[in-house]
């Protein structure tokens, strides 16, 4: 401990003691860090292709696929209780699939046709769309495959930034480049100002880990690959330097948003990313295995679930995030009214 020179330098154990800062909420609202508001959640929300449906997600408890009137509906009373953003997912089932991801572009998919219905409904509520080929191409990678059946990294970021357009001029405030691609986020704010779009936001999924936690999520998204893995381009779960070169190349970019997922259990790299790029938002995506982890420890009674659910975010607050995307959302703007 360092001390003012005109103080007695003896140790003396009155000044180490926490407790008297901590003897009532309002102390211990002080000495902690920010935290979870309606402002910092985003939604994550499926669409599918028929309008009115609701189809349950079997390992993601709670969570359902929407179709965009029931979507409509189901967040009218998100929104008056304070929603500010959703996180679009297409999960089009009734478009003809090509190595491409063609389909992307038809101005009739299930994202397109949300993202309308959505701002004539909700005017004030800010529009995340997530940006990957995966369920769109003939082989579920989140790329273009060259002859070799690997990525092919020009043809792909090409391929996004034409599908970034076509979101943000289907009303999309802020477009969520998922694939991981290398250079996709310069090659999307150049696609973007040379459309006159330069006031949409891109928010990288910069430090984007192949994780066990997205088991859920491809059910939900009807999205695993047809063959293979991700893991050429994703990021391997234990390399802290793949994430940081990541987290500083998407800044460089452009990137007006930054994001590390999963959240839990990378909660270091969280802190390297507010370290890294101080004046850039970070956003911590609690992904499927997360939820679904959180929810049946507390079915198995070895929690109770609202604790659980608002600790594992303010850790993520604490570790220098200020985005929490969450399935966990509807309940928690619940929870932190109470």
């Amino acid at each position: 401990m360092s001390f003012p020179p005109n103080v007695d330098r003896t140790y003396n154990p009155a000044l180490v003691r926490l407790h008297p800062a901590n003897q009532h909420p309002v102390l211990r609202a002080w000495a902690s860090e920010p935290s979870i508001t309606p402002a910092s959640l985003v939604y994550p929300v499926f669409i599918v292709d028929d309008e009115d449906a609701v189809e349950p997600i079997a390992s993601l408890p709670g969570v359902a696929r929407y179709g965009v009137r029931s979507l409509v509906a189901h967040l009218r009373p998100l929104v008056a209780k304070g929603l500010g953003t959703v996180l679009l997912f297409g999960v089009p089932t009734k478009i003809p699939k090509d190595n491409a991801g063609s389909a992307a572009l038809d101005p009739k998919t299930p994202v397109v046709l949300a993202l309308a219905a959505l701002r004539a409904e909700f005017p004030h509520l800010v529009l995340a769309v997530d940006l990957c080929l995966c369920a769109y191409t003939s082989h579920g990678h989140c790329g273009i495959l060259g002859d070799d059946e690997t990525l092919d990294n020009a043809a792909s970021i090409a391929q996004l930034a034409r599908v970034a357009v076509h979101y943000a001029q289907a009303g999309a405030q802020i477009i969520a480049p998922s694939d991981m691609t290398d250079n996709r986020v310069h090659a999307i704010k150049q696609a973007l100002y040379a459309s006159a779009l330069d006031k949409v936001s891109v928010m990288a999924y910069s430090a984007k880990f192949a994780s066990v936690f997205y088991g859920p999520f491809r059910d939900a998204a009807k999205s695993a690959p047809g063959k293979g893995d991700r893991k050429c381009y994703q990021l391997p779960p234990n390399s802290r330097k793949l994430a940081r070169r990541a987290i500083v190349r998407d800044v460089a970019e452009g990137a007006d948003m930054i994001m590390v997922k999963p959240g839990y259990p990378y909660l270091d790299i969280v802190r390297d990313a507010a370290d890294l790029a101080p004046d850039v938002p970070v956003a911590v995506y609690q992904v499927s295995g997360e939820y679904a982890m959180l929810y049946h420890g507390a079915q198995a009674g070895a929690y109770e679930l609202k604790g659980a659910v608002m600790e594992s975010l303010e850790a993520c607050l604490r570790a220098g995030a200020t985005i929490l995307i969450t399935y966990y959302t509807p309940q928690l703007l619940d929870w932190i009214r109470e």
